[in-house]
């Protein structure tokens, strides 16, 4: 062979081995946001199970995508917008968009998630000026979404409301 043809050669077998390599790197399966959260120190059950995709950047800035918005039941109930971003780091997740919570009524919108380095049983949302603790372990598990607030668990009880009265007693907040 000459010096042209096995530089030919070389070039092809080149090109056919990066081919090879970029089809098998290409292949392997994304791990799924399930999976990852761990890997940051958070539980898996802090987004339904209606996961479609997520994009993860190198500087932990994130996109998840639900397959439509939904509610879900933990100690609040929590509605998940269909695109969720935030920043991911080690135990937190800060500048977070499309998670509520309601509380008395209302929804407020959680800014942040974090949990105790090293790790305990507790987990705090950031609501506003509100930091509130929960128990780690209702997160643990992936959620079922429901569609609407029409569900049996999230009907208001039928209220009585008191006689009214000259005295007006103070009331207990959290």
């Amino acid at each position: 062979m000459g010096t042209t043809t096995t530089k030919k050669w070389r070039v092809f077998v080149t090109v056919i081995l990066s081919l090879s390599v970029f089809s098998v790197w290409s292949c392997r399966a994304k791990e799924s946001v399930y999976e990852i959260l761990p890997k940051y120190g958070l539980p898996s059950g802090l987004l339904p199970n209606t996961v479609t995709d997520y994009m993860l950047e190198e500087d932990g800035r994130f996109v998840v995508v639900l397959e439509k918005p939904c509610y879900v039941q933990f100690d609040y109930l929590v509605y998940y917008e269909t695109k969720i971003t935030g920043k991911l780091n080690y135990g937190s997740i800060t500048n977070l968009k499309g998670i509520q919570v309601q509380r008395l009524l209302l929804w407020f919108n959680v800014d942040e998630i974090r949990v105790d380095l090293p790790p305990s049983d507790n987990i705090y949302f950031q609501v506003g000026i509100i930091n509130k603790k929960l128990d780690l372990d209702q997160f643990k598990t992936v959620r079922s979404c429901r569609n609407s607030l029409s569900s049996s668990r999230c009907r208001l009880p039928s209220i009585q409301l008191p006689d009214p009265v000259d005295e007006i007693p103070m009331l207990l907040t959290e």
